[in-house]
This record gives structure tokens, sequence and C-alpha cells, in this order.
């Protein structure tokens, strides 16, 4: 049984989280950056571990681990920024996401990916669009648009306007 939104054959490009792999839509991603300084922003949720320069722009960085209840993200030569850009109340977003490490894009045909089991995973099954197959490894297909909880995006945006234009320019 396949997932029912998943009716073509998609690209996914997918990530590391620990030992566990993670797959987004490449569709959804603009750009994979090596780690680079993230300033601190004070009175923000944990996960929302700063913002980084992008070209100009002021954007966001989550720490996915923290997000998915895990251990807080450790840098190594393999962590990387993963720039997505997710609908937030029909309103376009770009927002950072750390990860461990890029692993490739891959495709997965609809009939690859089963959808998500609702116990046993160290996650929150409500992230997860289905669970891809390639091999004999499973990827987690995440929903990006939903990672993020309307209200956490909320105080990250309020948290960007309150701020004074000298820190935004950090």
């Amino acid at each position: 049984m396949s997932v029912p939104e998943i009716t073509e054959t998609r690209q996914y490009l997918t990530f590391k989280l620990g030992d566990d792999v993670f797959g987004v839509d490449v569709a959804t991603v603009r750009e994979v950056l090596d780690f680079t300084t993230i300033t601190e922003i004070p009175r923000t949720p944990e996960f929302m571990r700063g913002v980084i320069n992008l070209r100009g722009s002021v954007v966001p960085v989550v720490d996915l681990r923290l997000c998915f209840e895990m251990p807080k993200t450790i840098k190594t030569i393999n962590t990387c920024i993963v720039v997505v850009e997710i609908l937030l109340d029909g309103e376009s977003f770009v927002i950072g996401a750390l990860a461990d490490s890029v692993e490739e894009v891959i495709d997965l045909e609809p009939e690859q990916i089963q959808p998500s089991p609702r116990i046993g995973t160290q996650i929150r099954t409500e992230f997860i669009r289905g669970m891809g197959k390639r091999d004999s490894k499973f990827i987690m297909i995440l929903d990006i648009d939903r990672v993020f909880s309307v209200d956490e995006l909320v105080s990250v945006r309020g948290s960007e306007a309150n701020r004074p234009p000298a820190e935004v320019a950090a």
C-alpha cells in the first residue's frame, strides 16, 4: 500500500540525522550550504539555532534534531545547512535546517513509499509523509511544510520583526 498523495516518481534529497536517513522533495530545496557561522537570537525556541546571512537575506536556521526530540546537532566536517522553501499560510518562507550530512538525490517510485508507521519510531510521525525503501534501507520522507508548526514559525518570524535593524544585518 503506497501513500495516496504520492502518485508519480519524485526526487528526494537524502540526509542523515544520527543513524537515520531522511528525505525531502527536491522541489522544496533551494541549496545545501557548508556549516557557517550562525548568529544566535535571544529568547527564541530551543530548536531555533539562529540566523545566517544568505546573499544579503536573513535566513533562520533550525536544528532538526531538536525538532525531532533528538540530541542537539554537534558540528562535524559533514554538518551542513539544507535551505528549504516552505509554505506558511500560503506564503513562501525560506528556512535553513541543520543536517549531520547530506547523502544524495534519489528517485523513488510511488510504490517504493509506504505510509508512516504510527508507533515504533523515535520521532513524531505527523512530520513523516511516508517511508521510502531503497535497497535494504528505509528513508523517512518528510513533509517539510509540517515539520515546523505554525505557532513555532510565527514566533520565529515575530522575533525577526522585533529585532533592531543592526542585528538583522549580522
